[in-house]
């Protein structure tokens, strides 16, 4: 369980390092240069939440349909792949008001990028199963 939790404050993390990083990659709260406030921050950890579960449903399913594409571009498909689940959980995040937005498929393209390089780094802290 702690391990869940750990997950998803990673994904919250990076999350919201693409909202500062990314033009067009918006939620409702964050501010430059100003620390999100509490309301911000539970909506950050219900789009994680958003995003972990449409990573964990869609994502596997789009990648068995498309691996022949995926094939033949060396892997790069995967990026298009990613943007497309950053912007059904803008979609999804929407219908509920959380106030998290995508506003086309480039940026979703570097927050897709973005979320997997501050997640992959951030990760690299947290000890296996086996340690």
């Amino acid at each position: 369980m702690g391990r869940l939790v750990l997950r998803l404050v990673i994904t919250a993390a990076a999350l919201l390092i693409a909202v500062a990083a990314v033009d067009g990659v918006d939620l409702v709260g964050v501010a430059p240069g100003e620390f999100p406030s509490t309301q911000t921050l539970i909506n950050l950890l219900i789009v994680a939440v958003i995003f972990g579960l449409v990573n964990a449903i869609v994502r596997p399913i789009l990648k068995g349909m498309t691996c022949a594409i995926t094939f033949f571009t060396l892997g790069l498909f995967i990026f298009v792949i990613n943007a497309l689940m950053l912007l059904l959980t803008s979609f999804i995040a929407q219908q509920f008001d959380i106030g998290f937005t995508v506003d086309g498929f480039v940026p979703a393209l570097l927050g897709s990028v973005v979320v997997t390089v501050v997640s992959v780094v951030l990760s690299i802290f947290v000890p296996d199963k086996d340690d």
